[in-house]
């Protein structure tokens, strides 16, 4: 797994595996940059990053689903965002052959 890809790129698309991998290292990251740093200037800095990084594997996961990145502006929704995140991007299975946004993650595995 190229980890720059995974959380630096929006293009292309992802399965399930490292969605799942992608947000646990995520949510890990954001956690010890809360404790580390509590609510300075810095974790703020280091949040902002984090939170792009999330941006980039849902977009990619999106585009395994077949939806346009667009979709991501549900994060900005609460208890949607959870919602939405955990059942469409975490449980539901991908587009199985190639879309317009790339050919088959589980394929090329």
């Amino acid at each position: 797994m190229d980890w720059k890809d995974l959380f630096l790129n929006w293009e292309g698309r992802i399965n399930r595996q490292p969605f799942w991998i992608g947000m646990i290292i995520l949510f890990v990251a954001n956690a010890l940059n809360g404790a580390l740093f509590g609510y300075a200037i810095v974790s703020t800095l280091i949040g902002l990053g984090l939170a792009y990084c999330g941006v980039c594997v849902c977009i990619k996961r999106c585009h395994d689903r077949g939806k346009s990145g667009w979709w991501c502006l549900l994060l900005l929704v609460p208890i949607v965002n959870i919602i939405w995140v955990v059942v469409d991007l975490g449980i539901l299975e991908g587009v199985s052959g190639s879309n317009e946004y790339g050919p088959d993650p589980l394929r090329l595995a």
